[in-house]
């Protein structure tokens, strides 16, 4: 397909934003972490590794069902990290990693972290990132 020469009309698809997983076992998940899946697809809070997916923000936590956790998809402001992994505002649009279920850092680590999301904004209390 060529490039535009005019404006187009791009339609744009909403998606659902909540979503309901299995806990992965033994897994403690609080509501307003960060929640990542492991190979399984089962749900746990952030955490150093790098075979998670980023599903979102628990909605619910383990202690409201102790078998599955509600995730909500969006925009959330996590943490920043310290030091030289600290996001700064130079980094809008760049891919972040989890630190743990609060946290987020500019760096994967030295390949030791998992994606957590697109950096979308940072501020004093932290860094707004789009899972």
């Amino acid at each position: 397909m060529p490039a535009l020469t005019a404006a187009r009309n791009t339609p744009e698809q909403a998606g659902n934003r909540l979503y309901r997983f299995p806990i992965k076992a033994g897994a403690t998940i609080h509501a307003g972490g960060l929640t990542v899946l492991d190979a399984n697809g089962d749900a746990q809070p952030g955490a150093v590794a790098t075979t998670l997916t980023a599903a979102g923000r628990a909605e619910t936590g383990s202690a409201d069902n102790p078998a599955f956790v509600n995730v909500r998809r969006g925009v959330f402001r996590w943490g920043n990290s310290a030091a030289g992994d600290a996001i700064t505002a130079a980094d809008w649009g760049k891919t972040v990693f989890v630190v743990d279920d609060q946290t987020v850092a500019k760096t994967n680590g030295g390949s030791t972290r998992s994606a957590a999301g697109i950096c979308r904004g940072v501020d004093a209390a932290g860094v707004w990132v789009e899972t």
